[in-house]
């Protein structure tokens, strides 16, 4: 029943946001267009749902090819455990570090929460890889949609620890309320900014390594 409150709540938010929204997410779409081409969206399955896979969208924040590397950018991981975070990464463009900031890059996924496949509020969306290397008890989260924002985002997004990381998506699974929901997504602007003022704060809006090296090829659009 709560589920289906929140599923219904998540029908009317993003269309709204979506509305609001949308010249900001033209204006993020053309600078992409103009600052390095095509595809303006990059996509990217994650496991969601009931363990269900997903495609999630973004705007693409990254040169065309990114998504195969000599392997070499993975020693400079961030995080801890099975995530994968870098700062600086140099395969982010001009245009996709002005996205990432400001978190305009996630917005795209205001289609994912409108279609069902995620819910403005969860736990984050982790990749296939990184499932596989999570501890059993960790997959409680699957339990839950997966979420825009979330209590990780408002609290751990600057923690390298992994251990934070679980600890915090395990509260959001044993603690949710459509009430708890409500005050993340009402903070989430607030963090959003004030993160975005904060220089030194890890890139996290991409939670993938580069792959060892082969052939190279393009995201597709």
């Amino acid at each position: 029943m709560r589920l289906g409150v929140k599923r219904s709540i998540d029908i009317v938010v993003s269309v709204l946001m979506i509305a609001v929204l949308s010249p900001l997410l033209v204006l993020a779409a053309l600078a992409v267009l103009i600052g390095s081409g095509r595809p303006i969206l990059y996509r990217q399955t994650r496991v969601g749902f009931a363990g269900r896979p997903f495609v999630m969208l973004k705007f693409r924040t990254m040169t065309n090819g990114s998504d195969v590397g000599d392997g070499t950018a993975g020693l400079r991981n961030a995080r801890s455990g099975p995530l994968f975070k870098m700062s600086d990464d140099p395969r982010v463009t001009v245009v996709g570090r002005v996205l990432r900031r400001l978190s305009i890059d996630e917005l795209p996924q205001l289609f994912n929460v409108l279609q069902g496949s995620m819910s403005l509020v969860g736990p984050r969306p982790a990749l296939p890889e990184e499932v596989a290397g999570f501890p059993p008890e960790l997959r409680v989260r699957e339990s839950m949609p997966q979420g825009l924002t979330g209590l990780w985002q408002l609290e751990g997004r600057l923690d390298p620890d992994f251990e934070t990381y679980m600890e915090l998506d395990l509260r959001y699974v044993a603690t949710w309320s459509l009430r708890r929901d409500l005050w993340i997504l009402l903070r989430t602007p607030f963090v959003v900014l004030r993160h975005s003022l904060n220089r030194t704060e890890i890139d996290d809006t991409d939670m993938f390594p580069p792959p060892p090296a082969g052939p190279t090829h393009t995201e597709h659009p």
